[in-house]
């Protein structure tokens, strides 16, 4: 759903539009525009902008833009007409001045209007929200109708609807290229906001990585582990509000196999877990999926020997799970061995199950059952833990070789199997996200204009 503003005039008054559509030039390429049809092509011929036309006004070309504005995709309406022919205008200008002030859009009809209106359009922010209307187990368009009541006074809303057969990092970079060619006229005004689960979040954030745009986050997925891990509000509303306080925060990101990566690698125990979690267990269970997942898994874990290699330096180990975070939520239990994962240090943390067995035998399950549990505790209390079974470090770079090749699971998705190489990439995303200890502010990025 594209933004619009729409232009209609008279013979009399097609120089006047031509002249402000050159003035304001710069805030009409952030924003769709569409026209009645002369009044559309001399706009195009005199800008090059890229002008939608609609019918003539003879046609009903005013009632296409009303209509328009029923549907909530027109901002303003400019509409310069001969006054001396009002008394034959009033018939055709009344419907549309009715719905204008229905449904609360701006309708300028002189130049001063048009040129005030032009102008607040040009300080306004704009947000490419990418939608995902299937994620979680909420009502979509009572999700989407909330979040333009939120937003909406304060930014312009361009809403872009994930599909099944269309990668949402695609959908973003479509948005980053629209961003960056106009950054040149409108610099530090237009950002990306995500709103889905995990899976779509960390798609639109990995198109983001080194690009300096800032992402916003509402999530409505089943775990919400991103947001959770960089202390983003995980309801409707307080998300919401968090992007409008404008703070921004800069974390580090990373590449696994040179494929982007936002949150954490799992490999063995971690990525089987996340693969016998589905999305009909999800859609049952919702996050409880992830624990029935993992016990039953516990059960069935075997142990591969696995060769990790840093600056040269190769060690070996036996182990049945092995976690590489950039960032992780408390509930991504094998990620904790330091107690938190801080992500903005320029640092991978790692953490591996290990084992001196051959086979896991029921003392070893029983044994990793509470290791989990103090992993759990430690990440609460934020507290580092030590334990024999545990080999915990931090890395800017790391690659690792499994025997036999097992499952890799990142953010969530499974991307293939070892070996891995998986790079830390320092101060890579640019989040609006709460001042909380771990995640430090660098600047206020918007300025928020009504």
């Amino acid at each position: 759903m594209s933004i619009s503003i729409a232009f209609i005039a008279h013979d009399s008054q097609k120089s006047d539009i031509v002249t402000l559509a050159q003035k304001h030039q710069a805030t009409l390429s952030r924003y769709h525009c569409i026209a009645t049809a002369n009044t559309g092509k001399q706009i195009q011929a005199s800008t090059g902008l890229q002008i939608e036309l609609v019918r003539s006004q003879h046609d009903g070309g005013d009632i296409e833009i009303a209509a328009r504005v029923i549907a909530g995709e027109v901002a303003a309406v400019i509409w310069l007409f001969d006054p001396d022919h009002i008394q034959l205008l009033g018939s055709n200008l009344l419907p549309l001045l009715r719905v204008c002030k229905i449904y609360n859009v701006p309708l300028a009809t002189n130049l001063a209007t048009a040129d005030a209106v032009l102008q607040s359009l040009g300080k306004r922010l704009v947000a490419h929200l990418i939608f995902n209307p299937v994620a979680g187990q909420g009502n979509p368009d009572w999700d989407l109708a909330m979040i333009r009541q939120i937003l909406e006074p304060q930014i312009q809303l361009k809403v872009i609807f994930t599909k099944p057969d269309v990668n949402p990092a695609d959908q973003a970079k479509a948005a980053i290229a629209a961003i960056q060619k106009r950054k040149s006229t409108s610099p530090d005004t237009d950002f990306i906001i995500a709103s889905g689960g995990d899976g779509t979040i960390s798609a639109v954030a990995n198109a983001l990585i080194g690009t300096d745009i800032p992402l916003g986050v509402i999530p409505r997925g089943t775990a919400n582990a991103f947001s959770v891990a960089l202390g983003i509000p995980t309801g409707l509303k307080p998300a919401c509000e968090n992007i409008l306080t404008g703070n921004t925060c800069i974390v580090d990101a990373a590449r696994c196999n040179d494929s982007p990566m936002i949150l954490l690698a799992g490999i063995g125990f971690e990525a089987e877990t996340v693969q016998r979690a589905d999305r009909e267990m999800k859609n049952l269970l919702g996050a409880f999926a992830y624990l029935l997942a993992g016990a039953q898994q516990l059960l069935e874990q075997k142990l591969f020997a696995v060769e990790v290699e840093i600056d040269g330096s190769v060690t070996q180990f036996q182990c049945g799970a092995m976690t590489i975070a950039n960032a992780a939520p408390p509930t991504s239990v094998l990620a904790q061995g330091f107690g938190e994962v801080i992500p903005n240090d320029g640092l991978l943390d790692v953490t591996i199950a290990i084992s001196k067995n051959e086979s896991l035998n029921l003392s070893d399950r029983l044994l990793a059952i509470d290791v989990i549990g103090k992993l759990f505790t430690s990440a609460l209390v934020k507290t580092p833990i030590e334990n024999e079974v545990l080999v915990c470090f931090r890395t800017n770079k790391i690659k690792v070789t499994a025997t036999p090749p097992q499952k890799v699971v990142v953010d969530g998705e499974i991307i293939g199997t070892t070996p891995v190489e998986i790079v830390c990439i320092p101060d890579g995303l640019t989040l609006f996200a709460p001042l909380v200890n771990s995640l430090i502010p660098v600047r206020k990025a918007v300025e928020l204009s009504s």
